[in-house]
């Protein structure tokens, strides 16, 4: 029988049982379908800020304003703010029925940060810069208002723990269309500011929304191609372009509105009932 001292062979024999420890790394730290998924959400979100800035900052800074150019560039960059709540929407339900990785959180996480609250609040500080009767620095505190506020929320998502169903606050990426729907109306500068801020707050305040899952989540998808279509209405001065960008924004802003609306009057109501079955057991 032959004995093979280790102490004499090659070192290359240690290097190859090196590589093929590091090829047994665990599946949950490899990236999943999901995960894919969830990086798409992040381009469209950088995506989106190219557009803006190319589109419409650029010609504005240096005189070479085209009208036409700078609506189908905010048209191109909210389309891919709503291409990006698309891949948001379908990487949790793909991550539900098949392997989700280690990583997937994280990046759900940073991949909304980028696309719901890095590229809405660049949206909103080129509009306090182009708009006529906008205040570009009072723009900018809003634009940072709407960022700090996807950033506590996604940062309290992570670690609060809610009963299954639901989401406290408005999730990041209805609250990041609200806010370019504001930003698109086109109103006069301090009812949009006003608007902006209320938005920030209903994302990071504690009422409750649904998640869309069911018949929810496919009214959502809905919604959401019902919108990119009126948006490209309006990019390619189609006839009646305008008129269906603004019934699309105001429909979008007053569903935002009514959410809070509706589960305050929810949860007072289901108050009432507990207050009066505790009267009752009381009484027997």
């Amino acid at each position: 029988m032959t004995v093979i001292d280790p102490d004499t062979q090659p070192g290359w024999v240690a290097e190859v049982e090196e590589d093929d420890a590091a090829d047994d790394m665990p599946l949950s730290t490899r990236l999943s379908i999901a995960d894919t998924l969830t990086l798409g959400n992040a381009i469209c979100g950088f995506m989106a800020v190219y557009f803006t800035t190319t589109g419409v900052l650029i010609p504005h800074l240096t005189g070479n304003e085209d009208g036409g150019m700078a609506r189908h560039s905010a048209a191109m960059a909210v389309i891919l703010m709503l291409l990006a709540s698309i891949f948001d929407l379908f990487d949790g339900l793909v991550a539900r029925k098949l392997r989700a990785s280690a990583m997937g959180a994280e990046l759900d996480n940073l991949s909304d940060l980028i696309s719901f609250g890095l590229a809405p609040a660049y949206f909103v500080v080129t509009w306090g810069m182009v708009a006529p009767d906008s205040h570009q620095r009072v723009s900018v505190v809003a634009a940072v208002v709407v960022l700090l506020a996807v950033v506590l929320r996604l940062a309290r998502f992570s670690c609060v723990t809610l009963r299954d169903g639901i989401f406290q606050g408005m999730p990041s990426p209805f609250g990041a269309l609200t806010v370019v729907a504001i930003v698109l109306l086109e109103l006069p500068f301090v009812p949009t500011l006003l608007a902006i801020i209320g938005v920030a707050w209903l994302m990071v305040s504690r009422v409750e929304y649904p998640k869309p899952r069911g018949r929810l989540a496919v009214a959502m998808l809905s919604w959401i191609v019902l919108s990119m279509g009126m948006l490209a209405a309006w990019a390619l001065d189609a006839p009646g372009g305008q008129m269906l960008l603004q019934t699309g924004c105001s429909l979008q802003i007053v569903l935002g509105a009514m959410i809070p609306v509706f589960a305050t009057a929810r949860r007072v109501n289901t108050f009432r009932d507990n207050r009066r079955e505790a009267r009752s057991a009381q009484i027997q």
